[in-house]
């Protein structure tokens, strides 16, 4: 099944605000910038900023459910599929959706990096992500202590490797294709996590 994420699905004045807002947070400050002058600057009302966006973060970040949502449909519609290969899938799922904007991407771990409440919720984001995965996992497995707790550890490792991926092609700019080092990360989870599954499904 291909999993390859389209980026969510922004209309043009909703790209328009997170242009205008990424601009003006690399010309001004996140801090500095407000609403009013994001929706000036993309030529709408500010009632038109709050159709689209419910606050400025919600500019900074991804479409979280958007993607969630896609990751939960490839999980409802794999059951059939080893589940270590699925997690494993639903994870390029979710790089994917952080690669297809990549310029986005860059700007939005710049701001995170200097500001706290940023940072607080892209953790937060994350976090949902490494649930949505261990709770697939868990309705795959049965219902005992030992099964719950390696599902918890797949989760967590898939994400995990999923961000330290990500960790390292931010920090080097995002000049190279980080896809090589994701392959090989999770073929090492995966490599890891299939005996640990197997032993309590």
């Amino acid at each position: 099944m291909d999993v390859s994420a389209a980026p969510p699905g922004a209309g043009p004045v909703r790209e328009r605000l997170a242009t205008a807002a990424f601009a003006l947070f690399a010309e001004k400050g996140y801090d500095n910038t407000t609403i009013d002058e994001i929706a000036a600057a993309a030529g709408v009302a500010r009632r038109t900023f709050f159709r689209q966006f419910r606050s400025k973060e919600d500019v900074i970040f991804p479409d979280h459910d958007s993607v969630i949502e896609r990751v939960r449909w490839y999980l409802a519609s794999s059951t059939s599929a080893d589940p270590v290969f699925v997690m494993a899938e639903a994870t390029r799922l979710i790089f994917e959706s952080f690669m297809a904007t990549p310029e986005r991407t860059l700007a939005r771990y710049s701001l995170t990096r200097v500001v706290g409440p940023l940072r607080d919720r892209e953790i937060a984001s994350v976090a949902r992500y490494e649930r949505t995965l261990s709770d697939y996992l868990r309705g795959r497995l049965p219902d005992t202590p030992e099964a719950a707790l390696a599902a918890h550890v797949a989760a967590a490792s898939f994400a995990a490797a999923h961000n330290q991926v990500l960790r390292e092609w931010l920090r080097a700019g995002g000049v190279k294709d980080a896809h090589p080092a994701l392959d090989a990360a999770l073929a090492t989870v995966s490599g890891l996590m299939t005996p640990l599954i197997a032993g309590v499904g």
